[in-house]
């Protein structure tokens, strides 16, 4: 495939005292529900942002929401279900050439069919499950480290599901790939913890977005919150006090609000 290109924003001049001031954060799943509140509170809290999906209207929207608040972002369309090892690589690559630099990486993508039993989950579904919502993700990280390591502080942070939800029963390849990922932050953080690069996850409540909408297609979820109350989270996790939680899978305390009032961009 032919990769796009990267073109950086000109950085602000002073100081500046926001948690993310002077960061350079991929957003992986940017345009989705979660994906574009934490772009949002990324970029009021001083991030250049490189907003990654595969949906370019939806990016540029965003895009145009982050500018008209001040903030800078550029565009990565990408399909994960698609992308190998060799697109991350020249990704990564590409956002170095252009920034010099990065700092933090969040996921976000995610991909869900709906709930089916394991015995009728159509084989095809169940390997697309595991690719966009494990393999994928491992595959990009492993991408990035290189250019993270070279920073003096880096975080990466997972999103995950309440294992005590997707365990059950129905939930499929996404359940089985959510499983593994309660393995894989431990592990990476045991490998890298005597690195800059911090390995933490956010264990969220279940989300109103269309995403969860899949899983309770004949009603409403009752325990649904709206994805605006993770994203303080998301930027605590990216920012330098996020070394609190490294290591971690934290489940703040949230309601239907954000955690904390969000800077407001060129504050």
């Amino acid at each position: 495939m032919n990769a796009p290109a990267v073109n950086p924003a000109e950085a602000g001049s002073g100081q500046d005292t926001r948690p993310l001031a002077g960061r350079v954060v991929l957003v992986v799943g940017a345009h989705g529900g979660l994906g574009r509140e934490a772009s949002l509170a990324c970029a009021a809290a001083g991030a250049r942002l490189v907003l990654l999906g595969r949906k370019v209207p939806k990016l540029k929207r965003l895009d145009d929401a982050i500018a008209r608040a001040g903030g800078e972002a550029v565009l990565y369309p990408l399909d994960l279900e698609g992308a190998g090892p060799d697109d991350y690589a020249q990704m990564a690559g590409r956002i170095h050439d252009a920034f010099g630099r990065l700092d933090g990486l969040l996921h976000c993508a995610a991909d869900m069919p709906g709930l089916t039993p394991l015995e009728y989950t159509d084989p095809a579904a169940f390997a697309r499950a595991i690719h966009i919502n494990l393999t994928a993700r491992w595959w990009l990280t492993q991408a990035c480290l290189p250019r993270l390591r070279e920073a003096s502080d880096s975080a990466v942070v997972f999103t995950l599901d309440d294992p005590s939800r997707t365990s059950q029963a129905f939930w499929g390849g996404y359940g089985v790939a959510q499983g593994a990922q309660e393995a894989l932050v431990p592990m990476l953080h045991a490998e890298l913890a005597n690195t800059p690069v911090r390995v933490s996850a956010l264990r969220l409540r279940p989300l109103r977005t269309p995403l969860r909408a899949r899983a309770y297609v004949e009603r409403e979820d009752p325990d649904a919150i709206a994805p605006a109350a993770y994203a303080a989270a998301c930027v605590h996790l990216l920012s330098p006090a996020g070394a609190s939680r490294r290591g971690t899978i934290w489940a703040p305390a949230v309601d239907a609000e954000p955690l904390v009032p969000l800077p407001q961009a060129g504050a």
